[in-house]
């Protein structure tokens, strides 16, 4: 064998050696590639809500307000979707935060209100959400992930009704709303001599405690500092979750009456001490935000900003305002339950305007698709699926909103028209309601200010929202109410 020979088949031996292995390398990596990239297109996104307390339609910045400071919540409503047509599904908060879980109507769930007198529940109450629902919290721990509540509950104070037996992990907050159990009145009505307590607000002034899981640590809770004491919490759970999916569900009690500030914020708004209670609601979106670019998952994040109902106009300053929204709190006009809402989800959500129709009812149907879940089979869902809106810009599927007062339909809306059959005065929303005859119809994309009755103009379009309203009543018979359970004592 000549030298070229043997060289030729020393080089022979080698590439049968080498290229197998070379080849098996490359095969390697790319495998591990994919892996990578599916496992990353696969991953479930982890979700907060951030949901204030009595805040109005015109309260942030981005929303119109000319004095409350809110840059935060106005960078994420120009970076994501800022929705101007979305809803809750009632203008009272127990009922309000029972859909928004649940995605049913307080008249199908059970937390719909009978009485006047009982709106809420309170600290007699006896009920609750009841435990058959199905909450968003159980449906995201059902699908591995990490679930927290933190703030605000008030869907029932006794321990079978608390968060953490309705799908949550851990629970840190006020478990209804920051002024019951005053401590210097005992009945519901608030005389002149009360007023300072609302003018001046002390912690002492309501016995409300603060709750760690099932166990108070603090009462009264410290009200003065419950919005930081909120956000901090809700950091360390994401900074101790950033690896897993999670569910965030952050309930602020501000800026419901009483308000309280921190001591950073109290005197810094132009918009006196409500001013001060958004202003540090904003500086608390801005830290939940940073926490999450800071661990590295904020494009993995779908963030929901909004608030439970509309302000309560009866505060006079100390509540919030609705902008160029009618009514408040405890109405079926458009200010008590048309809320400011902000999606956001870098790299996700587009930054737009969106003009659809759409409510917190809707958010467990949007979860549920996000992550490829199913929903529950052996129960009537009054939500729809907003995801297509999320990522496609499409249009949404929502045409109709119900507006209760109690059990009772009093108002509903169906593409841009919507019809009252009676309608509260926001100042006295407990007091008898008015009753339209002929009922009254407004075209919110020309009149979302609900001033100008067209229903002499359109009867054909009263007279199909009267057989909507009909068929909706007529398909089922709500259950007794929650809020009805109390104890005299």
């Amino acid at each position: 064998m000549s030298a070229a020979q043997f060289e030729n088949k020393v080089w022979e031996s080698l590439c049968n050696f080498v290229v197998p292995y070379w080849l098996v390398a490359v095969w390697l990596c790319t495998c591990i590639a994919t892996e990578a990239l599916a496992a990353t297109s696969a991953q479930k996104p982890n979700i907060v809500i951030i949901l204030a307390d009595d805040l109005g339609y015109g309260d942030l910045g981005s929303f119109g307000h000319p004095t409350i400071k809110t840059p935060q919540l106005d960078q994420i409503a120009t970076e994501g979707l800022k929705w101007t047509n979305f809803y809750v599904a009632s203008p009272s908060c127990s009922a309000s935060r029972a859909a928004l879980m649940s995605g049913r109507l307080p008249a199908r769930n059970g937390t719909a209100p009978t009485d006047p007198a009982r709106w809420t529940f309170n600290t007699n109450s006896l009920g609750g959400l009841p435990p058959e629902e199905y909450t968003i919290a159980e449906l995201l721990k059902d699908n591995g992930y990490a679930t927290a509540a933190i703030g605000k509950w008030h869907l029932g104070h006794l321990p079978k009704f608390l968060p953490t037996n309705q799908g949550f992990d851990y629970y840190f907050g006020i478990p209804f709303s920051n002024d019951m159990a005053p401590t210097l009145y005992r009945s519901r009505e608030v005389l002149p001599e009360h007023v300072d307590m609302f003018e001046h607000p002390q912690a002492k002034h309501w016995n409300v405690p603060l709750m760690r899981n099932e166990e108070i640590i603090q009462q009264p809770a410290d009200q003065e500092t419950i919005t930081r004491q909120y956000t901090e919490e809700a950091v360390r759970f994401i900074k101790n979750n950033r690896s897993k999916p999670f569910f965030l569900y952050l309930a602020h009690n501000m800026p419901h009456v009483p308000v309280f500030a921190s001591p950073a914020f109290r005197g810094k708004s132009l918009r006196g001490i409500y001013g001060d209670a958004v202003e540090e609601l904003d500086w608390s979106v801005g830290q939940v935000i940073d926490a999450l670019k800071k661990s590295g998952i904020a494009e993995n994040t779908l963030v929901i900003f909004t608030s439970d109902n509309g302000p309560w106009m009866v505060m006079n300053q100390y509540g919030g305002s609705a902008g160029m929204l009618r009514g408040a709190k405890g109405t079926t006009w458009e200010g008590g339950m048309r809320e400011p809402t902000i999606f956001w989800w870098p790299g996700k959500v587009k930054s737009e305007v969106v003009t659809e129709m759409g409510s917190t009812l809707d958010l467990l149907p949007t979860f549920a698709a996000l992550i490829g879940a199913s929903l529950p089979k052996d129960r009537v869902l009054d939500g729809y699926d907003l995801s297509a809106v999320l990522l496609k810009n499409a249009k949404g599927p929502r045409q109709v909103m119900f507006y209760y007062r109690f059990q009772e339909v009093v108002g509903i809306r169906h593409g841009r028209y919507k019809l009252h059959f009676k309608t509260s005065d926001p100042l006295s929303p407990s007091d008898a309601p008015v009753v339209h005859e002929p009922p009254l119809l407004f075209d919110l994309l020309v009149d979302p200010s609900e001033q100008y009755d067209v229903a002499d103009q359109h009867p054909e379009i009263v007279n199909e929202l009267i057989k909507i309203r009909d068929e909706h009543v007529a398909s089922f018979t709500p259950p007794p109410s929650q809020l009805d359970l109390v104890t005299n004592n």
